[in-house]
Order: C-alpha cells, then sequence, then structure tokens
C-alpha cells in the first residue's frame, strides 16, 4: 500500500467516491472499506518505506521489518508514530469519505 490517504483511482475521483457512499447510505447500505495495515510498499520513491532514510522509522529493523513472501515493509506497531499514523488514516477515511467501518486485509500477520 502506498496511498494512505487516497482513494484508488479504480473507485473514480474523490467526489464520485463520496456520491457513490452517499447513495449507498441513501439506500441504508453501509460501506465497509478494505485496507491494508499489516504491511506497506518497499517502494521508497511512493511509498514510506526508508522515509527517514532509516530501515525502521515506521517498521522494525533488519529482517524483522521485511516481509519475505509479500516483498513488502512490516510495520512496528509497537511504536507510537506507527499507531497514530495508521489510527489518522482510518479516521480520515470516516471524516473525509464517511466509511462506516473497514475490514483489514491480513490480520494474522498483524497479530504474529
Amino acid at each position: 500500500m502506498t496511498n494512505y490517504f487516497a482513494i484508488s483511482s479504480r473507485q473514480g475521483t474523490p467526489n464520485e467516491f463520496k456520491y457513490l457512499v452517499d447513495r449507498a447510505h441513501g439506500m441504508g447500505i453501509r460501506v465497509i472499506m478494505d485496507i491494508v495495515h499489516s504491511h506497506a510498499s518497499n517502494n521508497v520513491l511512493d511509498g514510506i518505506n526508508r522515509f527517514d532514510g532509516t530501515d525502521h522509522c515506521y517498521s522494525h529493523a533488519g529482517e524483522k521489518g521485511h516481509h519475505k513472501a509479500w516483498d513488502s515493509m512490516i510495520f512496528d506497531y509497537s511504536k507510537y508514530e506507527v499507531m497514530r499514523f495508521l489510527l489518522s488514516n482510518l479516521a480520515w477515511y470516516i471524516t473525509e469519505y464517511q466509511i462506516d467501518g473497514f475490514r483489514f486485509d491480513a490480520v494474522t500477520s498483524i497479530m504474529y
């Protein structure tokens, strides 16, 4: 994941997505968003990996911070900054788009 504060273009423009959510709510449908807070892209050009130049700004240092099967960065949830970043991401979607809930991808990776 690289776009923490932007919807995917597959959902249209931000205003089109807001319209979709409003229409769903108007029909009594709640909107649940699929979100990835278990890992992040290793891409250093448009992702948060090595954001501060280290390999452990948002992740664990060294091999512990790299998911080999997914070739991605693993968040270090023990860091206050990581929790604030991810919670602010959720709050932004609730505030900006009126999302009703979230489905978290790869929860077992988060737990273990």
